[in-house]
Formats: structure tokens, C-alpha cells, sequence
């Protein structure tokens, strides 16, 4: 399977006089340096941010951003209902990251690590760094712990061949979870969260999972928690950088 993360280039303009990028919000209809500590970027503020600058967005980056707006507002009307509150979040990262690279040989997976590695590139402020170390190690440790979002684990319980070494593949993951922590790669944790949040997404879609449980309220309260600042956190380094041209998203407006 072929990896998008090590074939990332992000060719965004410069020029000697351009300042470095950095996120930014709109304040008194001015565009201002953001500084979120542990504040998250509510749909009000982003989408008063994307009519200051939407007209200056390639198709493709406008498209992305108005559909991820939309669910993130969606996912705001739903703060009292964690798994709807989790899958409109979701979906709103989906609009975000998602290409079509049907014919490319890609996985979900390495689809959305590439997606990281250019968020990381656009983060000169740290936002994602600072969100991980400041806000939600407790919670990122927590889940890497649980079993029931790694998806070995069910692929054992599920009867599939070769899974019987679950638990030696557990503890592996969870040592290299806890030396990325130790290390601050902030790359390496998101892809190994958002892998975990993946298993829980495909648990509620898929159908294996009972709304309003009571069985796995824990990883849907902390995966909502994180998502709810983190997209937005991703939607505004897209905006941010304009000058990157992303492909084409799925289902493209047609006439």
C-alpha cells in the first residue's frame, strides 16, 4: 500500500517581503493572529473568518471549507448528544482531508496522515502542538489505552486469521504511543489518535454500537472532546493557506 505521507510537497508562494504565515481570526472585521489557549474556534468565529476570505479560496479549498462548516455548526446543536456530536464532527474532518484517490491505491488511513503532515507544515503557531500537550494528554492517553478502539482487538474477536497476537500488538502500540508522547511527535500522535478514532467512527456507522450506551461512553465523550477542537483548529490552517492546491474533494459540485 502505497504511503501519501511520504510523497507530500507543499508548494505554498513566497516571496522575500511575505511575512510567515500563521492562524488567524477575524476581530472587529480585521484578520488578527490567533491565540486560542483553551478556547476552541467556535462555527461563529470560522464562518465570520471565511467570508472575509473566501474570495480569495481555489475552488476546491472553498469546497472544502463551506462543507466542514456546515457540520461543525451542526455538530454545535448537538453538544448534548455525544455519538451525534462525534459523527457530525467526523464528518466535518471528512470534508476537510477527504480526496478523490479512488484509482491511486491509498488507504483511508494514509489519506488523512498526509493531511496531517500538510496541517503541520501550515501550523507555524504550534495550534495542534499546544492542543495535544496542554489540552488533551490526559485524554490522548486514555484512549490509546483502550482496547476497544483498537482494531486488532476486534479483528481477534471477530475470528479473522492472524490476529492472535492482539495483545503483543497492543502493548507495541501503546509503548510507541507513550515514547511519541515522551518525544513530543506531535505527527506520529495524531496519526495514531485519529487511528483510534477511525475504529469508533467505523463502530457507530457500521452499526456496532448502541446509541446512548452506557459501554462505551468514555471514548465518545473524550473522541468528541477532541475533535470539537481540533477540526476547527484544521479548517483554519486551511484557510489560512490558500496558496496550496488541494485536489479535488469527493463529490464535486456539478451543474
Amino acid at each position: 500500500m502505497s504511503s501519501l505521507s511520504n510523497q507530500v510537497r507543499i508548494p505554498l508562494k513566497s516571496s522575500p517581503n511575505k511575512v510567515q504565515p500563521c492562524a488567524l481570526k477575524i476581530e472587529e472585521g480585521r484578520v488578527v493572529p490567533l491565540n486560542l489557549d483553551n478556547k476552541g474556534l467556535s462555527f461563529k468565529e470560522l464562518k465570520d473568518k471565511q467570508r472575509k476570505l473566501r474570495d480569495g479560496f481555489p475552488t476546491n479549498l472553498g469546497l472544502r471549507v463551506h462543507r466542514s462548516l456546515s457540520w461543525i455548526q451542526r455538530a454545535e446543536l448537538s453538544n448534548d448528544d455525544p455519538d451525534a456530536h462525534f459523527i457530525f464532527l467526523w464528518i466535518a474532518f471528512n470534508a476537510a482531508y477527504s480526496e478523490n484517490t479512488a484509482d491511486d491505491g491509498y488507504s483511508e488511513r494514509s489519506i488523512f496522515d498526509s493531511f496531517f503532515v500538510k496541517l503541520l507544515n501550515f501550523d507555524t503557531q504550534q495550534l495542534i502542538y499546544k492542543a495535544i500537550w496542554r489540552k488533551f494528554s490526559g485524554a490522548i492517553r486514555l484512549l490509546i489505552d483502550n482496547q476497544y478502539v483498537f482494531q486488532p482487538f476486534w479483528n481477534y474477536q471477530n475470528g479473522l486469521p492472524g490476529h492472535d497476537d492482539w495483545e503483543d500488538r497492543f502493548t507495541k502500540s501503546k509503548r510507541r504511543m507513550h515514547e511519541a508522547l515522551a518525544a513530543k511527535d506531535t505527527r506520529l500522535i495524531l496519526g495514531m489518535v485519529f487511528d483510534r478514532l477511525y475504529v469508533l467512527r467505523n463502530q457507530i456507522v457500521h452499526g456496532g454500537a448502541t446509541w446512548n450506551s452506557f459501554i462505551n461512553r468514555s471514548q465518545i465523550r473524550d473522541g468528541a472532546e477532541i475533535l470539537s477542537f481540533l477540526v476547527p483548529v484544521f479548517v483554519t490552517l486551511m484557510m489560512d493557506n490558500p496558496e496550496y492546491e488541494w485536489r479535488q474533494p469527493h463529490y464535486p459540485v456539478v451543474e
